[in-house]
């Protein structure tokens, strides 16, 4: 029997799609914060994310 092909298995897949609204001037702060750290919409919400986590916790 042949190996399967294609991409390998994530160890954390991001299989959680996620829809906001937002208006324009978000998407365009998003954007420049994509172009500047040459990532993608999703990463830079997650790091976004991850941020404010880590602001709250050294809160308590």
């Amino acid at each position: 029997m042949s190996p399967r092909t294609g991409r390998p298995k994530s160890d954390n897949p991001k299989d959680i799609q996620l829809k906001i609204r937002a208006d324009k001037q978000t998407i365009e702060d998003l954007d420049f914060c994509c172009e500047k750290s040459n990532s993608t919409r999703s990463d830079v919400i997650r790091l976004g994310i991850q941020k404010v986590k880590k602001d709250l916790e050294e809160k308590k």
